[in-house]
């Protein structure tokens, strides 16, 4: 009997010798592993025409199984802030190891011989992808600095457009003379208008007088009595105390403690531990403010008693059913 054998396709051992890569099932887990990968290959092989540089990021970190050496390759081909998509899965398809060992492949796991040539690549199409990658380069390089020189020149126009901006506002506005200007009505208005906003102290000798109202002709003459400025009462932005600060009544009379003490609280918390308690225990109804003497002694339990513990109770409790006779025997005479 031949030797047990492992399949890395089908993933399990075999003991039909060679004949398990002949079988239905292995063939069509051949098919379907080489498909997986295919995508990812035939997509490497586009980039072969013209190679595509980008700026680096780390989604191009991402690998890909190759099924033919069992080992991980990266996809892209990176170097600083740059980044040749699919230059390294071109890289590993176009090594002398990856051939080797896809014919390997091939020859173990009886795979189609037209597949095999879409997962290899010649090194003179890899010399070519070389070269366009180049090109790709420096034309990125170009761009690059173009962008650069449009970005600077942005930052220039917006650097002059500030400093024409603080320029005009920082120089002194001269105020023209009215004798010198021109004797037009609409001049001295201009400047009328101009020398009324650069004074300091408002003038009124040119406003129209106030119209009177009709509430003032009614013969009822209102008197303004100033204004009424209650200390405490108002907002905060008239300088009244802010509501959280004021202190109520019941406070400002005294310290006056809310809810119970702290020894009402200790009292309610052994009161608490009690109800617990069984009701008929021994001592239950003790009441221990009581003054008893030196030789006080309890009477309860037979605790003092010599002999078993069950002794005592057994005589407890035929004391207790004789005592309960009695007391029934008083209430029917």
């Amino acid at each position: 009997m031949a030797p047990p054998e492992r399949c890395s396709v089908c993933r399990q051992t075999f003991f039909c010798g060679r004949g398990h890569v002949y079988s239905r099932k292995h063939q069509r887990q051949l098919k379907v592993a080489l498909e997986r990968l295919l995508p990812q290959v035939e997509a490497a092989r586009k980039a072969l025409r013209a190679a595509q540089v980008e700026r680096y990021v780390p989604d191009h970190e991402r690998c890909c199984w190759c099924l033919c050496c069992g080992c991980e390759v990266r996809k892209h081909l990176s170097h600083g802030n740059l980044t040749v998509l699919h230059g390294g899965l071109l890289e590993h398809l176009a090594s002398p190891e990856h051939k080797k060992a896809t014919n390997r492949f091939w020859w173990e796991n009886k795979g189609e011989f037209q597949m095999k040539e879409k997962f290899l690549i010649s090194p003179q199409d890899y010399a070519r992808f070389k070269k366009s990658m180049v090109k790709s380069l420096d034309s990125y390089e170009e761009k690059e600095d173009e962008v650069i020189k449009e970005m600077a020149a942005q930052i220039r126009e917006v650097e002059h457009s500030r400093q024409e901006m603080v320029r005009s506002v920082l120089e002194p506005q001269t105020v023209p003379d009215p004798e010198e200007g021109s004797s037009a009505p609409g001049s001295w208005k201009g400047t009328n208008s101009q020398v009324a906003s650069t004074s300091q102290q408002p003038s009124y000798v040119d406003l129209p007088p106030a119209p009177e109202l009709d509430w003032m002709e009614t013969g009822q003459p209102l008197t303004f009595i100033g204004h009424q400025d209650t200390p405490g009462i108002g907002n905060i932005h008239s300088g009244a105390t802010p509501p959280w600060m004021v202190q109520d009544e019941d406070c400002s009379s005294g310290n006056q403690q809310i809810g119970p003490s702290y020894e009402e609280f200790l009292k309610e918390k052994e009161k608490q531990k009690l109800k617990k308690l069984p009701p008929d225990r021994v001592g239950a109804n003790f009441d221990h403010n009581s003054s008893t003497s030196a030789g006080w002694l309890p009477s309860f339990g037979r605790v003092w008693n010599n002999g078993r513990r069950w002794q005592s109770r057994h005589q407890f409790k035929t004391e207790a059913a004789a005592r309960n006779k009695q007391q029934l025997h008083k209430k029917k005479s």
